[in-house]
């Protein structure tokens, strides 16, 4: 008896293996806050929020009064790279000019 012939597009003798597909999740956000201490300077707090946070001069006036009459307020919600980054770039500009202005960064709660 003859043997049979393997033809390849007939799919016969081939296992397949299904791929799942990893869903891509949004990277996760984090919120650069400014605080409030004694000695950094409001206008200087409102150049920080134009130079480094590219805020418009009357939102980053209504930020720096946030942060003035409640201790804290929030400069931008970014990816953690970017928001590190920034918060980075916004303490050695504060040191720079002898600033003790603190900046951290918190995680965003996103109610999906």
């Amino acid at each position: 008896m003859p043997s049979p012939k393997h033809n390849p597009a007939d799919g016969a003798g081939l296992a397949t293996k299904t791929r799942s597909k990893a869903k891509l999740q949004p990277p996760s956000l984090w919120k650069v806050v400014l605080h409030n201490d004694d000695y950094t300077t409001q206008d200087f707090v409102v150049f920080v929020l134009t130079a480094i946070f590219h805020k418009p001069e009357t939102e980053a006036t209504r930020i720096m009064l946030a942060v003035h009459r409640q201790g804290r307020g929030s400069a931008g919600v970014y990816t953690r790279d970017i928001a590190e980054t920034k918060a980075a770039q916004a303490r050695a500009l504060a040191e720079q000019h002898e600033y003790p202005l603190l900046c951290t960064l918190e995680p965003e709660n996103v109610s999906a």
